[in-house]
């Protein structure tokens, strides 16, 4: 293992990342096909309730770890450093087992806040099945949070993200066989096939487990440790870990709470303007899970990033060079727009095309996804933001954004609704309208406060963006055009081809143009696109 920079981590991060979206993409295909509308809707309400349980369990630590860990590396505190690391691991089996109880042993109620109120809707023990069924993967995922954090510490990015890469194989190949075996073999109801497919997050976190425990145990050498006791306390370690908790656990319980809420307002905006409530439901199942899969790449990045954005910023942050901080922050933006721009156009303009060969053909889908992306590149930007006000310490800041934002977003998800309904807009648009309204107050304020109390410039962020667009709209204007003359038959094969093709092009032609008016250079520097061409052969 080496450490890497902080261009080299995000690369590898995001390329790890990448694939393992890729393939989170790609297995949807046949296991939508297998599990049909009805399971698509159980497995959306089991995996938004898993995921708040899941960052409740893991609560912050992670990052808190990464944290506290490059702090005292850069201190030379080598022994305390150690000793968060053990200490971390044992507030963290706390967490998990708790939040494996309540989830299991509480899920009729939590399958009861989802639809009641709703008639014909999905049945309550159908939810409650699945739901149990999530909740196993607790008792072992949260663990490999904390070796990614402890890794992340070290710059040690690669470990981590190719475990992701092995998570994610394990979990897929549990989830397609698994679901297949069960409603096409032994006949099994939908609810089961879906229980079993959910039983691969379980799988798929102890694979990756036992790869990153194997990797640290094989590269002991690599983590410096002292004999030398530091005059830190333990209980000091342990109250600075939860000091950088609290405000992560707000956080994520904030983000993942109004997820599952923004699910019910969903249903319940939809059936108050007289929409079926099967049709409530599949339309909340395609916001809140389906369609933000297909998105993955695009969130990708901004994960990619913030994954090697801790450790720089801290130890820029710790030796108070709050200008290579702000250098950080706005590569880091820069990188994430200039990549998920294109990307988001794209898909986009082809939302018909991308969501049927997915799904199928949906009367609802293809236009969800045509503004999922936007709220993909939203709900991107603001991560990494978050993420650099994480390495800041900047906690407060990150509760006060985050709260307005979603208290904005969640008063606005029924009355838009209603309004758009009035104005003859797609109703579901008014809740994507009001996620990216939210998200851009909270990144707003968060802008100002770094401009005011750090000092920080947006002059080479602004310049980045502005050397993308004229690239941006001329691919955008050539692949509208490209998609609009070529017509393919209702094949996938063939409209997969279609994609291929048209997103090859549109990626040279934004490419050749981004390079050309030097905008490659200003987000990636120019020894990095110099080594690009080298190894090319360009240069």
């Amino acid at each position: 293992m080496k450490k890497d920079s902080f261009l080299k981590g995000t690369l590898v991060a995001s390329i790890a990342i990448i694939i393992t979206k890729i393939l989170g993409v790609l297995y949807v295909i046949p296991f939508y096909k297998i599990i049909g509308e009805e399971g698509g809707v159980l497995y959306s309400y089991a995996y938004n309730i898993y995921t708040l349980f899941l960052n409740i369990s893991t609560a912050g630590i992670p990052i808190a770890l990464s944290m506290i860990i490059s702090e005292y590396i850069t201190l030379n505190k080598l022994d305390a450093k150690e000793r968060t690391f053990s200490i971390g691991k044992k507030i963290i089996f706390t967490f998990s087992i708790l939040s494996f109880l309540i989830l299991f042993i509480f899920s009729d109620y939590f399958a009861l806040f989802l639809v009641n109120g709703i008639e014909n809707a999905s049945p309550i023990k159908n939810i409650s099945l699945v739901i149990k069924a999530i909740s196993v993967s607790l008792i072992i995922t949260p663990y490999i949070s904390v070796l990614r954090g402890y890794l992340q510490g070290h710059k040690f990015i690669s470990p981590g993200s190719i475990s992701q890469v092995y998570e994610q194989v394990i979990r897929i190949a549990i989830i397609l066989i698994g679901s297949y075996l069960a409603i096409n073999i032994f006949n099994t109801s939908i609810p089961i096939g879906v229980s079993i497919a959910l039983l691969g997050a379980f799988f798929g976190a102890l694979g990756a487990y036992i790869y990153l425990k194997v990797k640290i145990n094989k590269n002991k050498n690599l983590f410096e440790t002292s004999k030398k006791k530091d005059n830190i306390k333990n209980k000091e370690i342990g109250k600075k870990i939860i000091f950088y908790c609290i405000p992560l656990i707000i956080i994520s319980i904030t983000n993942d709470l109004y997820n599952i809420i923004d699910m019910k307002l969903i249903i319940k905006g939809l059936y108050i303007i007289g929409m079926p409530a099967k049709d409530a439901e599949l339309i909340s199942s395609i916001i809140c899970t389906w369609a933000p899969k297909i998105c993955m790449i695009i969130s990708a990045i901004s994960m990619g990033l913030a994954t090697s954005l801790i450790p720089h910023l801290i130890e820029s942050y710790t030796k108070k060079d709050y200008k290579n901080a702000n250098n950080i922050f706005n590569q880091a933006i820069s990188t994430m727009l200039v990549v998920s721009l294109p990307l988001t156009l794209g898909i986009t303009i082809l939302s018909n095309e991308v969501y049927s060969i997915f799904y199928g053909y949906s009367i609802f889908g293809k236009n969800i996804l045509a503004l999922a992306t936007v709220v993909s590149l939203f709900v991107g930007t603001l991560s990494v933001m978050n993420t650099a006000l994480q390495g800041f310490k900047k906690f407060k800041l990150i509760i006060i954004s985050t709260v307005i934002g979603l208290l904005i977003n969640a008063l606005l998800d029924i009355p838009l609704i209603m309004l758009f309904n009035k104005v003859g807009i797609l109703p579901y648009y008014g809740t994507m309208v009001a996620t990216i309204t939210g998200c851009t107050i909270s990144a707003i304020i968060i802008l100002v406060y770094l401009k005011k109390k750090l000092n920080f410039s947006y002059k080479s962020l602004i310049k980045n963006i502005y050397k993308s667009l004229g690239p941006l709209i001329i691919m955008g204007i050539i692949v509208f055009i490209i998609s609009y003359f070529i017509k393919v038959p209702n094949s996938t094969i063939l409209k997969l081809i279609k994609i291929l093709v048209i997103g090859i092009i549109g990626m040279i032609i934004y490419i050749f143009l981004l390079y050309k008016n030097k905008g490659l250079e200003l987000v990636f520097g120019e020894d990095t696109i110099n080594n690009v061409k080298r190894k090319l052969h360009l240069k």
